[in-house]
């Protein structure tokens, strides 16, 4: 059962719009001159506002499920988005850095693109629930998100090779994108062919059409 928000502003959509406006700062900071501001320092400042960035990412979905009001439409939407465009945006840097492969970029940015289209075909036949975010996902997303911090922050800590550390695990990450974007396509390439597609949204529609009657009835 959901809670009675303890605030009237909509917390999570404000976080969503905080990690968005936070996304040119990653990039931003490398383009300011070593006289203003040092590598170092450059590379301390992305990383932290990525880390900030991801943590809202968090928060904001735990409080959509918490608390009543919370969880929009709009959410919903810009949600994945601002997910989608922050990586991207880290990876665009990372790869001006030298410090991913550009090939390894166009994999995770090319697996968000074709997967968000696989969602939005499914979810537009009915069949989204054959397409829910799977274990190899998870673990892709965790590999992603301490892989890119840690190339961010580049220089070692303690003796700890931090930047070797980001990139075997980028690398993993790489793997698990391309494997988990295969287990997407072959649950959703059954419905590509046509007939089926169209069964599926025919279902979708008299499902749709049931639930109006029903709510015409109840009022």
């Amino acid at each position: 059962m959901k809670l009675k928000p303890p605030f009237k502003v909509n917390v999570p959509m404000i976080l969503t719009w905080i990690r968005i406006a936070l996304i040119p700062v990653v990039i931003g900071i490398f383009y300011l001159p070593d006289s203003v501001v040092s590598l170092h320092w450059q590379n301390v400042i992305a990383c932290l506002v990525f880390v900030v960035a991801a943590v809202t990412d968090a928060l904001d979905g735990f409080l959509a499920r918490r608390y009543e009001g919370w969880a929009t439409r709009m959410g919903a939407f810009l949600d994945p988005i601002a997910d989608k465009l922050l990586v991207a945006a880290a990876l665009v840097a990372l790869v001006g850095l030298d410090r991913c492969d550009m090939a390894i970029a166009m994999i995770i940015i090319g697996r968000e693109i074709t997967v968000t289209g696989i969602r939005e075909w499914m979810a537009k036949i009915g069949e989204s629930g054959r397409v829910k975010v799977n274990w190899f996902g998870k673990s892709k997303a965790i590999a992603q998100m301490t892989a890119i911090p840690c190339l961010l922050w580049f220089d070692p800590v303690m003796g700890l090779p931090i930047a070797t550390i980001g990139t075997w695990l980028i690398w993993i990450a790489a793997v698990l994108t391309i494997y988990s974007m295969y287990v997407y396509l072959r649950a959703a390439a059954p419905f590509f062919e046509e007939a089926r597609a169209q069964r599926a949204a025919a279902r979708l529609a008299r499902l749709a059409a049931r639930e109006r009657a029903s709510d015409e009835a109840a009022a």
